[in-house]
């Protein structure tokens, strides 16, 4: 089963406006956020080559993202309180 692309204004719609603001004025935030880009894409790229799902790499890579999308959440729910 393919991972489906997690970019974080779909996975996070209700905070579209403060992710595109962040993303102007927040450096952290900006860097993180491309992070997690980066690593989205370089998931879909694993998946759609073939790998196994199950495949060490893609798991890693796969914690990595959520781990970084915690660290982007909470700045999103800090700047919206």
């Amino acid at each position: 089963m393919l991972d489906d692309p997690h970019d974080l204004a779909s996975e996070l719609p209700e905070y579209q406006d403060t992710i595109r603001k962040l993303a102007q004025d927040d450096a952290v935030f900006r860097d993180l956020l491309s992070s997690y880009n980066s690593l989205d894409v370089a998931i879909q790229d694993i998946e759609l080559s073939g790998t196994p799902v199950a495949d060490p790499t893609a798991e890693d890579l796969k914690k990595q993202r959520l781990w970084l999308k915690d660290r982007l959440f909470n700045r999103l729910a800090a700047a919206a309180a």
